[in-house]
């Protein structure tokens, strides 16, 4: 039996008025479904309801991805909460697998009868924005992949 031990903790103040939580929780299995329950209690309790679902479907597939393609020891989820937006980041401790989406503007047919491999294209139709950041200066160690989901009516 695998012991899963998360730890969440709110860290100082965003400088733009926003506030980060973090969760650091073993690659296993159940990472994916912890760390949706964690972003789905957060944006509840910080009045961004409406966000809630986008939100659990995006960092679950961030989630599975780093579960399935990297051999990372610890998974870190990351939510800056602002007033209207919501950034949260997955990261992990394989720099070079980069993720790779299809192509977004053409999806080719066979991509689409897949059983996988549109994780990226759910994000990039839900987020306001994505990317990927690669951690850790001129020797990197890490790399995050995040989105940030807007409060209707927000603009980029």
């Amino acid at each position: 039996m695998t012991r899963v031990h998360a730890t969440a903790y709110s860290a100082p103040p965003d400088p733009q008025g926003g506030e980060i939580y973090r969760l650091a929780l073993p690659n296993t299995t159940n990472a994916a479904k912890l760390s949706r329950d964690f972003i789905a209690s957060l944006l509840t309790v910080s009045r961004h309801r409406g966000l809630v679902d986008d939100a659990r479907l995006c960092v679950t597939e961030l989630v599975t991805n780093a579960h399935r393609h990297t051999r990372t020891p610890l998974i870190r989820v990351g939510a800056t909460v602002q007033r209207k937006q919501v950034t949260v980041s997955v990261a992990d401790d394989d720099h070079w697998a980069l993720p790779e989406p299809p192509a977004f503007r053409e999806v080719r047919k066979e991509v689409r009868e897949q059983e996988g491999g549109r994780g990226l294209l759910i994000v990039e139709q839900l987020a306001l924005a994505w990317g990927m950041t690669v951690l850790g200066g001129c020797l990197p160690y890490r790399k995050a992949v995040w989105f940030t989901l807007a409060q209707a009516g927000t603009t980029p």
